[in-house]
């Protein structure tokens, strides 16, 4: 591991609005604050929202600083990365902050029945070949549903075509209240505050001219998830590093 990384670290291990719990440590003790988050971390009684999958940050910190009457909290594995919205929202003094390195599978065990309003999944892995591991499908609604409120709110954001339909045929399968749906959100009715927050990711497909899709929904309780059964064409681009996407934006500026 770089010396960066032990740095990034050691700082995480500091900063008193991260919450890192191996999984050895749940099993055995749990998480005290599970269904006490505003009791216990953000003293007062405002909605909790989540970004799961939140890499660096930008939406946890972006919406946090848009919405100061909300709550908000990034889950993530890879703690390098959420280092970055961790320092950010240190240094701005910002209150309405915190950073939780597990894994998504785990999340009912930090999070109460009806204790979160809404969750946002921002440009995740579509897990083309893994219906499991995908972050809309009907495993993923049911541990979503343990702990939203009755009208909790599911957020996606993704430039894959694969994900966004995938995700929804899956919301049509299950007849949940679809609030907002558009497979070119800057070219769409919308007019949001969240246009205003672009995460590394974004920035790159957008150079790219690639459409950014978006839908919300209520994830509503269903005695039997449906997985929906329809043949999705497969995305046909990658990712690329961040040298490449940095002399993307020298040559267009």
């Amino acid at each position: 591991m770089g010396k960066n990384k032990l740095a990034k670290f050691a700082n995480m291990e500091e900063y008193t609005h991260v919450f890192q719990y191996p999984f050895a440590v749940l099993q055995e003790k749990g998480f005290e604050m599970k269904g006490r988050w505003n009791e216990l971390f953000f003293k007062n009684n405002n909605p909790i929202v989540l970004e799961l999958g939140c890499g660096k940050g930008e939406y946890t910190v972006g919406l946090a600083k848009l919405y100061p009457n909300k709550n908000f909290i990034g889950v993530d594995i890879k703690g390098a990365r959420m280092w970055t919205g961790a320092k950010q929202s240190l240094e701005a003094g910002m209150q309405n902050v915190a950073f939780l390195r597990t894994h998504i599978e785990l999340i009912t065990h930090f999070f109460a029945a009806g204790e979160v309003s809404e969750i946002w999944i921002t440009f995740p892995d579509p897990q083309m070949s893994k219906v499991n591991k995908r972050m809309t499908s009907t495993r993923f609604m049911k541990l979503y549903r343990e702990i939203l409120s009755d009208k909790g709110i599911v957020h996606l954001k993704t430039d894959s075509n694969f994900m966004y339909t995938y995700t929804s045929e899956m919301v049509k399968a299950n007849a949940l209240p679809v609030l907002f749906e558009t497979d070119d959100l800057y070219h769409s009715q919308l007019v949001d505050d969240i246009l205003k927050i672009q995460t590394y990711y974004e920035q790159q497909w957008l150079a790219r001219g690639l459409n950014i899709k978006y839908i919300k929904f209520e994830c509503q309780h269903r005695d039997h998830w449906i997985e929906p059964d329809i043949e999705i064409e497969k995305d046909d681009y990658r990712s690329f590093g961040r040298s490449n996407i940095l002399n993307q934006s020298t040559k267009n500026g």
